[in-house]
């Protein structure tokens, strides 16, 4: 199966996208520019959902459900949020279709069912969501507000990429609604830092966290925090982002509340997201020439157990065996599956598993029962060991664990070792090209030199770091004075 995927120093952009289809993740769908998320590829994304679900509830949010379809006029209220996306809004115009007349058994828009008022396919929920505020928050005692939905968007895209770039993908967003500024403030970072902790906890991605400049900033928000991630090929990912909003959305919406002492104040908000994205994030972070690896933390299938047999015999003894196996392992939540297909041989089944990227695969054959022992293959590392079959359940647990860190050690080192700074643009230039990943530069601070140095590289700032150090410096295009580095990166 392998066999037949690009190599990743052939064309890594090729690699990434047979792997994601001949691993059964994801494939383009008959409707151009969205994709069908087979079930292999939904298993890891709920397994993400579920854990940020927890994390959310944890951290005091609720879960909501608002409308798909935003009014026109709603969306604009917020000026700033509905230019940034009108370029990617997609519009419904009419509410029915009718027959053709003029060709029998096929339908057109009815020209007499145009609605009053465009209805906007959220490209993200600010405005239908701070319109529903506006009826929720009356007092301080009705605050904090702290929701979250789990939904679909739509942001119409030309050139699409299955999970890193798709019109429709589904994600999750908060919206909160604060008292005060140093509320909302505390909240944004406090939700970048949750999104930190589980791509390095579950996702074993290594990210830098950080502040986007304002020319990267969401549309409508006063400053945007962002954990950023770096893939094999050296380019860059935006894993997350949480937005503090200040009050521009409670103004354009009239969500006011009473303080203590019944003064009527604006409320200060927040809004946060990750998306299918963090698919592709984890394919590529992880994989290689021969398929998916997959961190055990997230995968649907931590261990599989393929059987060796030539008779029904040796076989039924297999399957008996590998019964008490399989609950032993499922008492400790441990997933596993056993590959009792009798229509592929097991040379197909190791190579299916290992494309599918699970952490650990155990061989039983006639031999190992006689010699109570089993052959234990680490997908990471792709290395082997006979181990005894008696406290095997542990040792595989202990061994999951070990793969899990592991593979977050190994992205980190790559991603330290990744980390270059420069001190002026020949050099910024060379690194870019030669090396890649995040390059440390001092920067003017102005849009001017951050565009130019994109028109330049295709090189965007990523993020300034949350840890910079004041550092006296200049800047790395025009020489001007600089009073800390950033983070430049070509990106996703």
């Amino acid at each position: 199966m392998s066999k037949n995927l690009t190599k990743r120093a052939e064309d890594y952009s090729k690699w990434y996208n047979e792997l994601v289809v001949k691993a059964d993740l994801a494939e383009n769908s008959a409707v151009r520019g969205c994709m069908v998320i087979k079930p292999y590829g939904f298993a890891i994304w709920e397994k993400m959902q579920a854990e940020l679900d927890r994390m959310f509830k944890e951290t005091g949010h609720q879960n909501a459900y608002f409308p798909l379809f935003v009014p026109k006029s709603m969306f604009e209220a917020e000026e700033k949020n509905a230019e940034g996306f009108a370029k990617e809004c997609a519009v419904v115009t009419h509410y029915r279709l009718k027959n053709d007349e003029d060709r029998p058994g096929k339908l057109k828009v009815d020209e007499n069912a145009k609605l009053e008022e465009e209805l906007i396919v959220r490209p993200t929920s600010e405005a239908i969501i701070w319109s529903t505020y506006k009826g929720w928050v009356q007092s301080y005692r009705d605050l904090p507000l702290l929701i979250n939905q789990w939904a679909n968007v739509v942001r119409w895209e030309m050139r699409t990429r299955l999970f890193l770039r798709t019109a429709e993908f589904l994600w999750q967003e908060g919206h909160t609604a604060h008292a005060t500024k140093q509320e909302a403030i505390e909240e944004s970072e406090k939700m970048m830092h949750v999104y930190a902790d589980f791509a390095e906890r579950f996702m074993a991605i290594p990210v830098i966290k950080g502040l986007k400049t304002e020319t990267e900033r969401f549309a409508g928000a006063e400053e945007t925090y962002c954990i950023e991630a770096l893939m094999q090929d050296g380019k860059a990912l935006q894993a997350g982002t949480s937005h503090f909003l200040g009050q521009n959305f409670a103004k354009a919406f009239d969500v006011k509340f009473a303080n203590a002492e019944g003064k009527q104040e604006y409320v200060w908000g927040t809004s946060w997201g990750v998306s299918t994205r963090l698919m592709g994030a984890l394919v590529m972070t992880h994989s290689d020439d021969l398929g998916l690896v997959l961190p055990p933390n997230l995968a649907p299938v931590q261990v599989v157990i393929v059987p060796i047999f030539k008779t029904e015999e040796e076989f039924d003894k297999i399957s008996t065996v590998v019964a008490d196996l399989v609950g032993q392992f499922k008492k400790l939540n441990i997933s596993v599956k056993f590959d009792n297909r009798t229509t592929h041989k097991p040379g197909f089944k190791f190579a299916e598993w290992e494309l599918k990227g699970v952490p650990v695969r155990i061989a039983v054959g006639p031999k190992d029962l006689e010699q109570k022992t089993f052959e234990i293959a680490r997908r990471d590392t792709l290395t082997k060991e006979v181990v005894a079959q008696d406290g095997i359940v542990s040792y595989i647990a202990d061994l999951l664990e070990t793969i899990q860190n592991d593979l977050f050690n190994k992205a980190l080192d790559y991603r330290n070792t990744h980390i270059t700074e420069v001190q002026d643009f020949e050099q910024f230039k060379d690194v870019l090209e030669n090396k890649g990943g995040f390059i440390s530069a001092h920067w003017d601070g102005t849009a001017e030199t951050e565009e130019k140095i994109k028109e330049l590289t295709k090189a965007t700032i990523r993020c300034i770091p949350i840890d910079a150090v004041n550092e006296e410096g200049t800047c790395v295009l025009t020489g001007s004075k600089s009073v800390y580095r950033v983070l430049f990166a070509k990106a996703y």
